[in-house]
């Protein structure tokens, strides 16, 4: 008797087949507008923008249509004043893998619907615990790692912005510094929606033993986004990225990095390679990459940056 193959969890595209899905959206930024939002490292194109997220966001305007009307039946239910509940969308994956890029690029195209929705955008970096607590508790070598996180912090964030709580604050972090910022808060006050970009934003967390209700992160997202690439080529972008900045944004004088732009390229080549292969891939590893398979859509990179294959969830 022959097994019964498992069904396979997502709907595979090319890139090829996933743009024809666009139909007739139009694409309304234009190639300034991808090269003001792309990072220092990610090469976007307006090309690649309308190939892959022009039909992103026509699949985002129907999960916003399901979400929305879901809530209205939840309140006819239960009788309750039927309010705004804000649509949230996660982007996760590696270091240097281009999440920001993306997220930026969603935000820009979202936010010219006809509709004109408020749409707003948070990074997890800022619920990063100070470098003073991280270092009092000995784990300033696994910054980034989801124990430097205040994952409680961001859950009750996250779910004030779902209650359509106005003036939400979110901590500030600098990367230039390399440090939250004392005192500084973002302020999101009841977008439509609102784009989440960071490492383990789709990572669960143990649950208790006892059964005891429990919420993550993860459980107030409507839609999510893993960028995926193979180790060595995201090795080699955080090693251009790292040389780039070193050129750049490390040599101002209050760069927490400001020690790298003074050493020989052929040291900064091995601080570089020791920070990548001591914190960021045992991090991948550990901790980012398995939550790709919790994500609804994983876009897959190939070494020039660009998108090569589009898996869609299928349940």
């Amino acid at each position: 008797m022959s097994k019964r193959k498992a069904p396979a969890p997502y709907h595979h595209f090319t890139k090829a087949e996933w743009s024809a899905l666009r139909a007739d959206e139009p694409m309304t930024l234009t190639r300034e507008d991808v090269a003001r939002l792309r990072t220092l490292s990610d090469p976007i194109s307006l090309e690649e923008a309308e190939e892959v997220y022009l039909p992103l966001t026509r699949l985002l305007s129907f999960y916003v249509e399901a979400i929305q009307g879901l809530h209205n039946v939840s309140a006819r239910f239960l009788e309750t004043p039927d309010h705004k509940v804000p649509f949230i969308i996660g982007v996760a994956g590696s270091v240097a893998v281009g999440k920001s890029t993306t997220a930026r690029i969603l935000q820009a195209l979202l936010q010219r619907w006809p509709s004109s929705p408020k749409v707003d955008l948070v990074t997890t970096d800022g619920f990063l615990y100070p470098n003073a607590m991280l270092t009092e508790r000995g784990i300033m070598e696994r910054k980034g790692f989801p124990e430097s996180y205040d994952r409680g912090r961001f859950v009750s964030f996250l779910a004030d912005i779902k209650s359509g709580k106005a003036n939400v604050k979110a901590p500030v972090y600098s990367h230039l510094v390399y440090d939250v910022v004392p005192g500084e808060e973002a302020v999101v006050d009841r977008p439509d929606i609102l784009i989440v970009e960071g490492l383990n934003i789709l990572q669960p967390g143990e649950l208790p033993r006892n059964g005891k209700p429990i919420v993550f992160a993860s459980d107030y997202l409507d839609f999510s986004v893993y960028i995926d690439a193979d180790t060595d080529d995201l090795e080699g972008w955080y090693l251009e990225r790292f040389f780039r900045l070193r050129e750049t944004a490390f040599k101002d004088p209050n760069s927490y990095f400001r020690r790298i732009a003074e050493m020989s390229e052929e040291e900064a080549a091995s601080f570089g390679r020791m920070i990548w292969r001591t914190i960021n891939l045992p991090n991948l590893l550990e901790n980012v990459l398995p939550t790709r398979g919790r994500a609804d859509l994983v876009l897959k990179k190939g070494k020039d940056h660009l998108i090569e294959d589009v898996q869609l969830r299928r349940v």
